[in-house]
């Protein structure tokens, strides 16, 4: 199975797991599953970094890539047939990053690890988080 991990999901995992459903920690940790974070999280990971609304114990250029590698997560590069299915999404929010993890699931087919309730509104397979 191939997850895509919406941001909040990938950082519960490094600094709060128990927020995370017991069947689907073991299941993301297990070596089998393949976990995906998009470029679009490390982008709003930075934003929030930058502007002092997300603590993390080193700056995003280093606490990505090695927590990334701790965890088991590819990354996922935000392609230009990404960018344009997000003009075919539903106006149900206007975050960009959310936008985009939808877009990205759509074109590639993939799951997408969420809490947010939100995207039950959006025509993308889910795995419920918490």
């Amino acid at each position: 199975m191939t997850y895509l991990l919406d941001t909040h999901v990938w950082l519960w995992m490094l600094t709060d797991p128990g927020r995370i459903r017991d069947d689907l920690l073991s299941e993301l940790k297990d070596g089998q599953t393949t976990l995906l974070l998009s470029a679009a999280s490390s982008w709003e990971i930075s934003i929030k970094w930058a502007a002092g609304r997300l603590k993390l114990p080193d700056e995003p250029s280093a606490y990505m890539p090695s927590r990334m590698q701790r965890t088991g997560v590819l990354g996922l590069a935000v392609s230009h047939a990404h960018a344009l299915e997000v003009a075919h999404l539903e106006s149900h929010h206007r975050d960009p990053f959310d936008r985009m993890l939808i877009a990205q699931a759509r074109c590639d087919d993939l799951r997408l690890v969420t809490a947010d309730r939100v995207f039950e509104a959006y025509d993308v397979p889910l795995v419920r988080a918490a």
